[in-house]
């Protein structure tokens, strides 16, 4: 007998692409004019930010992103949330969801 849902279950893939783009800022950096300089060195910044950010808080992110733009206010990893996540993206699994919600609620900013 077959147990299982037959659905097919989505993956949550983490991409990074701060390194490229930090090597095209300091190239631009290397060539900037006076003026240039200062937006330059904060986009650098930023790109470093970006760049050290653990897979955790990038799924977190995305995670709170989606419930933001459910109406979904308070934990991420509710019941509430868990379904709104799962409705938004019919293709997470409950094990997937929970996971995703487990890691929007523990890189929540101010946990």
């Amino acid at each position: 007998m077959f147990f299982g849902s037959g659905k097919q279950e989505l993956s949550v893939l983490v991409l990074r692409d701060a390194d490229g783009i930090a090597d095209a800022v300091r190239a631009a950096l290397a060539t900037a004019t006076p003026e240039e300089r200062p937006g330059l060195e904060r986009a650098a910044a930023l790109v470093a930010e970006a760049a050290a950010a653990t897979d955790a808080e990038l799924r977190g992110r995305w995670v709170r992103g989606h419930l933001a733009a459910a109406g979904v206010d308070g934990p991420a990893d509710s019941i509430t949330a868990i379904k709104a996540l799962r409705k938004a993206e019919p293709r997470l699994s409950l094990v997937a969801a929970v996971g995703l919600a487990k890691d929007a609620e523990s890189t929540r900013p101010g946990s």
